[in-house]
């Protein structure tokens, strides 16, 4: 096969594909007696496996899973990229914890009310959030409240921003979240309203789910490559994997 002929076929430019060459992505390609280079389908479904595991999975990963294949390390393989979908399924656990934890109204009504004071006692900020004093003295001692203190009496008047960060902190606290994870979520918020950041942490579940469907595509380029050079002995190979059969046979 020519350059030209895998560069339409994986929709890339033959620079591209050179480049791959370059990074010993795929197989050395042998030369013609005219210099030209020599392509087999073994290399086209190596180049069409690196551009559609590109895409779901990053240029970085390809770069460190390619080689492998070449040597026939076909496990480690599969275990990395079993890894990487565990930490994608974490990802996407994370943001729709995200999600739940800026999803409170109250937060959003208190910043729409009218009614707002320039400072807030102890007792009208615990009413507020519906929670003990004690609580808000304790997420003080945390040093995730700094309120300032009234000159004469000394005692703690809390601003309508400290309000609102005693109810975000209310509302992941109760979730059972630790105090890092209050402090994360703290500073995610702290200079942006409450909403963008919701609709942030949506559009991240949006982005985790085409980076999913990116890489299913991607295993089918991948099953053809592993397909084209496993050997008979390779666990690749084996004919009814899983089956009671498989193992009954093996003992």
């Amino acid at each position: 096969m020519k350059g030209i002929e895998i560069a339409r076929l994986c929709r890339v430019s033959t620079s591209t594909l050179k480049h791959y060459e370059e990074w010993g992505l795929v197989p050395e390609v042998p030369r013609a007696k005219n210099g030209y280079r020599e392509y087999s389908p073994i290399h086209a479904a190596y180049f069409q496996c690196i551009v559609k595991m590109n895409i779901g999975f990053g240029m970085q990963f390809v770069r460190e899973m390619m080689p492998l294949i070449q040597e026939g390390k076909i496990m480690p393989v599969l275990w990395k990229i079993n890894q990487a979908q565990t930490e994608l399924q974490k990802e996407r656990h994370q943001a729709e914890q995200v999600i739940e934890m800026l999803d409170v109204e109250e937060v959003e009504w208190f910043e729409r009310s009218r009614k707002k004071k320039e400072f807030y006692s102890i007792g009208e900020v615990a009413e507020i959030a519906g929670v003990a004093t004690s609580a808000i003295r304790h997420w003080e001692n945390e040093e995730l409240i700094t309120p300032v203190r009234h000159q004469e009496s000394g005692y703690r008047m809390y601003s309508p921003a400290d309000v609102r960060r005693i109810l975000i902190i209310r509302t992941v606290s109760r979730a059972a979240w630790s105090l890092d994870v209050v402090r994360e979520v703290l500073s995610e918020t702290e200079h942006q309203h409450i909403k963008r950041a919701k609709e942030l942490a949506i559009q991240s579940l949006g982005y985790i789910d085409q980076k999913l469907v990116a890489r299913m595509k991607a295993f089918k380029s991948l099953n053809k490559l592993l397909d084209l050079i496993s050997a008979e002995q390779d666990v690749w190979s084996e004919n009814y994997l899983g089956s009671y059969g498989y193992y009954r046979d093996g003992v």
